[in-house]
C-alpha cells in the first residue's frame, strides 16, 4: 500500500550538500502499523514530506496505492490521511464546519459528506461539541477533530507525524484507540515518532532511522535478534553511541 524505494533527499549548503534522507526503503501493507522511528533530525519528517509530495526526492520514489508522489501527487493526496502534532483546525469554525470544508476540498458530494461526517463523528465521539467553535475546545478535543478530518475522505493509507506530542494520558489514549481502529479497517498506517515506548506498544514493524539512513528494520522480535537488546530504547541508545555508519537491516 505504501512503498518507499531508495528514497533520497539532499539539500545544498553553500558549495556542499547535506543528505537528509539517504537511500531509505520500506513497505507498509494494508492493515499494518509501521513505526518510522528516530531522534530529532533523523530524517523522519523529510521522508513523510516526500511521501506526501510536498518535497521532490533527489533519488528513489515513494508510492501510495500504486501512484508515485513525484508523478501523481493529487492521486497520492486523495489516498492519504495526514495527522500531525499541530491540530489542523480553524478556531472560528465549528468541528462540523471544519469537516464539511475538508470533505469539499476532497471533492466529496455534499450528500455523501454529511454521511461521512456522521461516521467520523461517531468514531471520534465528537457529537457533544460538534457545533462549538474550535477555539473553545481543549487540546484533546481539537486532536479528535484533527483525527476525524484525516478520515473524512476514507483514505486507504494514513501518515501520523508525532500524533501524541503535547497530549495528556487521556488524549493520547484516544490516538492509540484511533490507530487500532485504522488497523482493524485494513488501512496502511505509517507512524513517525520518537516516543519509543508508545511505538513499541502500537506498531507491528519498525524502521530505525539515524542520520538519514534506515539502520534496522523488522518486527520487535527481529530487531531483538539483530541488536541483542530487548526494547527499542536500548536499541536506540546503542545506535546513537555507535561510531560506524553502515546500514544494518534485518528482515
Amino acid at each position: 500500500m505504501i512503498i518507499v524505494h531508495r528514497l533520497t533527499k539532499a539539500f545544498s549548503r553553500g558549495r556542499s550538500q547535506f543528505v537528509a534522507v539517504d537511500g531509505v526503503s520500506f513497505r507498509v501493507a494494508a492493515g499494518e502499523v509501521y513505526g518510522l522511528l528516530g531522534p530529532n533530525g533523523a530524517g523522519k519528517t523529510t521522508t513523510l514530506r516526500m511521501i506526501l509530495g510536498l518535497l521532490s526526492p533527489s533519488g528513489g520514489y515513494a508510492e501510495v496505492d500504486g501512484f508515485r508522489s513525484s508523478d501523481d501527487v493529487d492521486q497520492v493526496k486523495a489516498r492519504l490521511g495526514f495527522v500531525s502534532a499541530e491540530a489542523g483546525v480553524y478556531p472560528w469554525l465549528t468541528p462540523r464546519e471544519v469537516l464539511l470544508y475538508f470533505a469539499d476540498v476532497y471533492g466529496i458530494d455534499p450528500t455523501r459528506a454529511k454521511t461521512e461526517l456522521e461516521r467520523v463523528a461517531d468514531l471520534m465521539n465528537l457529537h457533544e461539541f460538534l457545533d462549538q467553535r474550535c477555539t473553545t475546545l481543549s487540546s484533546g478535543q481539537k486532536q479528535r477533530v484533527n483525527l476525524a478530518r484525516a478520515l473524512i475522505h476514507d483514505p486507504p493509507a494514513m501518515l501520523l507525524d508525532e500524533p501524541t506530542r503535547g497530549l495528556d494520558v487521556v488524549a493520547s489514549k484516544t490516538v492509540f484507540d484511533y490507530i487500532e481502529t485504522l488497523r482493524s479497517q485494513g488501512k496502511a498506517v505509517l507512524v513517525s515518532t520518537h516516543r519509543l515506548e508508545q511505538a513499541q506498544r502500537l506498531c507491528d514493524r519498525f524502521g530505525l532511522l539515524h542520520r538519514g539512513r534506515l539502520r534496522h528494520e523488522g518486527t520487535l522480535a527481529e530487531l531483538q535478534t539483530a541488536t541483542g537488546h530487548e526494547n527499542l530504547a536500548e536499541m536506540f541508545l546503542d545506535m546513537l553511541s555507535s561510531r560506524h555508519d553502515e546500514t544494518q537491516v534485518s528482515r
